[in-house]
């Protein structure tokens, strides 16, 4: 691929976003990240990874932080400039890549080459697919699925100026469960291709 391409993918808890994105990955042959943005990050500062884990996608404590001479003293902060600036790096040396999450929508958005989706589904079909998935019950899939998108919205919300989920954010909002994975990751290729060649 000659020409720089980020897709940048936001997603529900339950929606597939996750699997939607690695098949955008591996159809335009890219180097995806997620979790192991971290673990570059741990090799590149010489830190252990799972230090780096525990406060991923996580929005900064005010109970247990200040701000001295400008620097904040939140782990939290510190971990997430450290993802955003890899992410800048990444993108200003003109590098092709998917990313999940991590408020690369906004961190990236000034960025030309860079396309942002967000996937959604309907409740039900996000509860069928984590019951499936991680083979518990639906209560559990209720509570499991709360838990994580108020987690990622919260995160996302402190650190940018739009609205986690808000479609006037991404360039494309799609409801993965009207269609499925495929045909989803299929609608997403056919815009990216024609938003390419529209250039």
């Amino acid at each position: 691929m000659n020409k720089q391409l980020i897709i940048s993918v936001g997603r529900e808890f339950g929606s597939g976003g996750h699997v939607i994105a690695h098949k955008l990955a591996e159809h335009y042959q890219l180097p995806i990240y997620d979790y192991n943005l971290l673990r570059e990050i741990a090799i590149e500062k010489n830190v252990n990874p799972e230090e780096l884990e525990k406060y991923d996608e996580k929005p900064r404590s005010l109970l247990f932080n200040r701000t001295v001479r400008g620097y904040s003293s939140s782990v939290e902060d510190n971990i997430h400039k450290m993802q955003f600036d890899f992410l800048r790096k990444k993108s200003d040396a003109g590098e092709s890549f998917v990313i999940i999450g991590r408020c690369s929508e906004e961190i990236l958005k000034d960025n030309p080459n860079m396309v942002s989706i967000f996937i959604l589904a309907d409740y039900e079909a996000k509860i069928t697919r984590t019951m499936e998935r991680e083979n518990i019950t639906r209560e559990h899939a209720e509570k499991l699925i709360a838990f994580h998108n108020r987690k990622r919205k919260a995160y996302h919300n402190y650190y940018c100026k739009g609205k986690w989920g808000d479609s006037r954010n991404y360039e494309l909002s799609i409801n993965s469960s009207r269609i499925g994975l495929e045909e989803t990751t299929r609608v997403i290729i056919d815009y990216i291709d024609a938003r390419n060649h529209a250039k």
